[in-house]
């Protein structure tokens, strides 16, 4: 369950970085940093991660339903997930976009 939830944070927080089609070079090391202080993933594995997510298509319901799950009871991780998904969308410009995003994001993971 572990890894599912490590892909599922970082297919989160890459996703931010995708609909505002940022400079992965830029964001990544704010992303390694990320993963890494809470999942313990090298600078590698979280590149890897990244370069998948920006890759690949995914359901992004599917993936906040899984760190729900895992987090149900959890709203102090949950509020801390947040607040790596602010820093992401503050390393660049914000737009309205990322607001929406922010506040889908917010509900889906208070819905338990």
């Amino acid at each position: 369950m572990e890894k599912k939830i490590k892909k599922s944070v970082a297919t989160l927080l890459a996703h931010i970085i995708k609909i505002d089609h940022r400079n992965i070079e830029n964001e990544a090391p704010l992303f390694c940093r990320l993963m890494g202080a809470d999942f313990d993933c090298d600078p590698e594995e979280s590149k890897e991660f990244l370069k998948k997510t920006m890759e690949e298509e995914y359901d992004l319901d599917e993936h906040l339903a899984i760190i729900n799950e895992a987090l149900c009871n959890d709203k102090l991780s949950k509020m801390h997930l947040l607040e790596q998904v602010n820093h992401i969308i503050y390393s660049d410009k914000i737009t309205p976009k990322d607001y929406k995003e922010f506040e889908k994001i917010k509900e889906a993971l208070f819905s338990c």
